[in-house]
């Protein structure tokens, strides 16, 4: 029987910019993406989020000033789990993003997204993340590379 991890995921938004981080280690290694992880035991989704944040970026953002974007399920052939991705965006935040152990931040302008340098997933559904447009997808992988199978849409 498949188990559920919940994760989250934050963009960091400033104008016309966007904050990545490049992760260093780990799952996703290699890749830009938001920032992110495990809700703990005993924590909300948003504090989860907050947390991640900070740990991954030093930025401070709290969980209230985080902005629903979507869920997004994750399927990995061969994998038992399934991720359930909460994602939030914030334009309040306190500090300056700086590089920890486990990503490396950088703010990017819309346009100039590296997509090639992400999880393939990801060009499908920022458009929505941009756009304001609360969204709901699941993508079913081979491997981290080839997506098998999606649905998309707009949840508002």
């Amino acid at each position: 029987m498949a188990q559920t991890r919940l994760m989250t995921l934050v963009f960091v938004r400033e104008d016309a910019r966007v904050l990545l981080g490049l992760k260093k280690r780990g799952f996703g290694v290699g890749r830009w993406n938001g920032f992110g992880g495990k809700v703990q035991s005993g924590e909300t989704i948003e504090e989860g989020a907050a947390r991640e944040l900070l740990e991954e970026s030093t930025l401070r953002v709290a969980p209230s000033d985080l902005k629903r974007a979507g869920i997004l399920r994750f399927e990995f052939v061969g994998k038992s789990d399934l991720l359930e991705v909460h994602v939030f965006t914030s334009c309040k935040f306190e500090g300056v993003p700086t590089e920890t152990e486990g990503m490396r931040p950088a703010w990017f302008a819309q346009e100039a997204i590296p997509f090639d340098q992400m999880w393939p997933d990801d060009v499908l559904w920022y458009p929505m993340l941009f756009s304001g447009d609360t969204f709901n997808g699941y993508f079913k992988f081979e491997g981290h590379d080839k997506i098998l199978d999606y649905t998309l849409t707009v949840a508002n």
